[in-house]
This record gives structure tokens, C-alpha cells and sequence, in this order.
């Protein structure tokens, strides 16, 4: 099949562009607003745009709490949603009104973060301390003035790790096990039974030729 996407006429019961665009990482933010109330919603167009510097980027539909919050105040974490956090990540996405907090909603303990005001979540793995760089607000859909995202890109300026997750030195993210989002309402989950690793091509001295290595990592970054 094919459809082009002005006019969305696939044909099927439900849009299938996000069930196509997987696995997607899920962005549990945390902000607060100019009133000072705590907000965690979860968003699955989320991931890191760089490394050096550290920058992630997540887009929101306009209007929400979370976006209306990181452009006041300039600040937000995100935490890494799990296995073991699923249905309090779930509950955060529930639509409440602004003067509700997640946290409450959810039952989510928090914990109070090193270099910016947002909490992050207590009993995950890991989270981001970032400081917004750049919104742009994306282009509408024609003939939905109820549309649109502005995508928010923060830099990261601290990062928490729980020690038991660190193992020889690297993250266990199996034994985090990780939730990513997938189309429609369903989920994946990273475990030790879905990893696995590859080495990265050796490319000659004269850069015109390149051998692999089959089989898992040796532990050599190329």
C-alpha cells in the first residue's frame, strides 16, 4: 500500500505512522510550573540529539502543561521509564488539569535533583538534568488548527546513575529494562532475552576499504 499524508487516506482503522516509526525511547519529564506545581507526563517523541555536548530533544503537543512549563521556567528532567515503573509512567499520562500534580496522581515518590528545581523519579535507574537550549514550533496540519507540536531541545547538565546499574564500569541496561514505546497502545521492554551486540566495521589506513568482524562486541570501540 501506499498513501500520502496531506490526505491520510490509508484506508485502515487508525494511523499507522507511529506504529512504523519503532521502537521509540520514552522521555518521562518532569517540570514545574511558573505556580510551582510539580508535572511528569511521558513522551514517546523523545531521544538524545548529541553526546558532546549531551542534548536531548522531546516534542509535545501544544498546550500541554510540560511545554508550557520548560519554556517558563527553563527547566526539566527526565527519567528513564522501566518495566518496574509502567504503571505509574502510565497513570503521569492521564490529562488532568494544571493544578494537579503526576507525582500525586501516580503515587511517584520523588527525589530532589542536583542543578535544576524539577524533581526527578525516585526508583528509576537513572535521569537528566537539563536546562532548555531551543524550542521550534513545528508547522500545523492544514485543515487542523488543533494540531501541532513544538519540540523542546534541552542541554543536559547533570546525570544521575543508580550505582547498582553500573557493572564493570558500563550500564546494565538489561537489568534496567528499559520501556519503549511502540503504535497504537503497545509496548516493548529491553531485557538480557532481546540484546545483543555487533562490532563496528574496521576501515583501511588508505579509508577505501572496510572488513567486519561477525559476531558480538570484543570491546573495542572503531
Amino acid at each position: 500500500m501506499f498513501y500520502t499524508t496531506d490526505k491520510r487516506d490509508h484506508g485502515l482503522p487508525h494511523d499507522p505512522f507511529k506504529a512504523l516509526v519503532v521502537p521509540r525511547p520514552i522521555g518521562w519529564v518532569s517540570t514545574i510550573s511558573a505556580d510551582g506545581v510539580p508535572n511528569i507526563a511521558p513522551f514517546s517523541f523523545f531521544n538524545a540529539l548529541s553526546d558532546y555536548p549531551p542534548m536531548l530533544i522531546f516534542s509535545v503537543a501544544n498546550g500541554k502543561d510540560s511545554v508550557n512549563n520548560v519554556l517558563a521556567t527553563g527547566e526539566c528532567t527526565c527519567s528513564l521509564a522501566t518495566k518496574a515503573l509502567v504503571d505509574e509512567m502510565n497513570m503521569s499520562s492521564a490529562a488532568v488539569d494544571s493544578s494537579v500534580s503526576e507525582f500525586n496522581l501516580g503515587n511517584i515518590e520523588t527525589a530532589e535533583s542536583q542543578m535544576v528545581s524539577p524533581p526527578r523519579v525516585a526508583a528509576s535507574p537513572a535521569a537528566f538534568e537539563c536546562k532548555l537550549w531551543k524550542s521550534i514550533e513545528l508547522p500545523l496540519t492544514p485543515g487542523r488548527p488543533d494540531s501541532g507540536y513544538t519540540s523542546v531541545i534541552v542541554s543536559v547538565v547533570g546525570v544521575y546513575i543508580d550505582d547498582q546499574y553500573i557493572v564493570d564500569g558500563m550500564i546494565d541496561t538489561a537489568a534496567m529494562q528499559p520501556i519503549a514505546r511502540l503504535g497504537y497502545m503497545d509496548y516493548s521492554v529491553v531485557s538480557a532475552d532481546n540484546m545483543f551486540s555487533l562490532n563496528r566495521p574496521d576501515v583501511a589506513e588508505d579509508g577505501k576499504t572496510a572488513t567486519l568482524k561477525s559476531g558480538p562486541w570484543d570491546g573495542s570501540y572503531r
